[in-house]
């Protein structure tokens, strides 16, 4: 099986990068696997491979396996690890091959490698891939960026494995060179919010509420079967259901509060600083699990730091409708601001992002995963240039009917010291968008007073600088 007969080669045979190349081969495309240690590669042929996957353990063989133009998909460690794949790739490559980093790579890098491959005659794929490792083996979210005339020598691939959402495979060809890693981090940015609105929606239920797990198992249950329907609200449900079988307790509660993250979340955070957009609501949720690791200082926070005075609450029908409005709510905002990054790098880098496509992509097979995406696709189908989602007409209804749910739990996480940082960049969110002054004319003035930094006037075109009197000694 080494005179080019091999539909595509996998780099990377860990959990992720042998379960895409297991879903490769099961799909009728012939797969070669190779990784950089032979362990690797032998623990995946003791699970039991599908036929058409064939394990080899010399590189040079591995690239003589491969159809020209050859295929190699890299699914290793993001940053120095695919450097060192594409030096060790690229003597053994010919003008007209593909590399595909199926990492989560910086999408910086991915321009820089696709733009130093070019000049070799080899085209580079930055593919974001999002679904975890049962993703990876069942269907994974896939999204592409590269060279569009090269896409179609790998697009029977990739969307023969991407997970299907109304019948269409979730894949499709993102844009130019980093654009596919782009999209995929901006998703895992909008994945930590929608999580940390999750993870609040059960500090408001719990301390607010008092309700115990099996009751918020149980109304999570219930969510997912209406709009907030998800993969992220199915899994939470399970989740508080779980006991523990040494202690018999509910299992969320035996696990230490502190949360890890890989950084793509943060990556996107500082990216919207760079590019102008507001993306408070992930920036909120980085801090969360940034703070969350603070074990220490918050175990002495705890005792030195005042408290609200407990209070009751009346929990009923309409205290946790309030609640599943708010989330409902709140989870719009996340996505405006998301793709209000996306919109900004479209426009910086001339990339040919489709935002309805994009939606579409994340229905099934991704963390992400939700019914409430079809609303995104249908948003942008009927106004391509939506200058925000919240301005379109179905989510500005859902905004204005539930925006009263929203400022009341906030309320409430404020008022019992609950804290609850992403609910509140959404309210803060949507009251500055509405807001006739934000107070930036005053920031203006203390600019141009300190630094003669100018300003505009209302009643006059232009910039103007103005001689500030000293009213008061300093």
């Amino acid at each position: 099986m080494e005179n080019g007969s091999m539909d595509i080669g996998v780099i990377g045979m860990g959990v992720m990068g042998s379960n895409l190349a297991f879903n490769m081969a099961e799909h009728g495309f012939q797969v070669a696997g190779w990784n950089r240690t032979n362990d690797m590669t032998e623990a995946a042929e003791k699970r039991n491979p599908p036929a058409n996957f064939h394990a080899f353990y010399d590189l040079e063989k591995f690239i003589g396996s491969l159809k020209k133009p050859r295929r190699v998909f890299v699914m290793i460690a993001a940053g120095a690890p695919v450097d060192w794949a594409i030096d060790t790739l690229v003597p053994l490559l010919h003008k007209g091959d593909i590399i595909l980093d199926g990492g989560n790579s910086f999408y910086g890098d991915t321009r820089r490698r696709h733009d130093m491959l070019a000049k070799k005659g080899i085209c580079y794929f930055g593919v974001g891939v999002s679904g975890g490792e049962k993703g990876a083996r069942k269907g994974p979210a896939i999204m592409p960026g590269g060279d569009r005339d090269a896409y179609e020598s790998v697009r029977p691939i990739l969307e023969g494995i991407a997970a299907r959402a109304g019948g269409e495979p979730c894949c499709t060809y993102i844009g130019e060179d980093g654009a596919g890693h782009y999209v995929k981090m901006v998703h895992n940015g909008i994945e930590y919010a929608d999580m940390q609105l999750i993870a609040e929606t059960y500090l408001i239920l719990k301390h607010v509420g008092r309700l115990s797990n099996k009751c918020i198992s149980e109304i999570f249950h219930e969510w997912n079967g209406g709009e907030l329907h998800s993969y992220l609200i199915g899994i939470t449900a399970d989740i508080f259901a779980e006991e523990d079988e040494k202690t018999g307790k509910a299992f969320v509660d035996i696990i230490v509060d502190r949360a890890g993250q890989k950084g793509t979340g943060r990556w996107t955070s500082i990216e919207a600083l760079t590019r102008g957009v507001d993306l408070s609501m992930i920036s909120a949720a980085c801090n969360a699990r940034v703070l969350s690791n603070l074990t220490e200082e918050r175990a002495h926070a705890g005792t030195v730091m005042a408290a609200p005075a407990a209070s009751e609450e009346t929990v009923d029908e309409d205290f946790i409708e309030a609640v599943r409005r708010s989330l409902y709510t709140a989870k719009i905002v996340a996505y405006a601001q998301g793709f209000s990054l996306y919109r900004a790098a479209k426009e910086a880098f001339g990339w040919s992002l489709d935002f309805g496509k994009i939606a579409s992509i994340f229905r099934a097979g991704c963390i992400i995963q939700a019914d409430f995406l079809q609303r995104i696709t249908d948003a942008y189908e009927r106004e391509p240039n939506l200058k925000n989602l919240m301005f379109d007409a179905f989510f500005l209804s859902s905004i204005n009917r539930n925006e009263g749910s929203l400022r009341r739990i906030v309320q409430l996480g404020v008022q019992h010291g609950v804290p609850i940082p992403a609910f509140s960049a959404a309210m803060q969110y949507i009251d500055a968008f509405r807001s006739p002054q934000l107070g930036a004319n005053l920031i203006q003035a203390q600019r141009d007073y300190f630094g003669a930094h100018t300003f505009e006037r209302m009643d006059q075109a232009g910039s103007f600088h103005h001689t500030w009197q000293e009213h008061y000694e300093k």
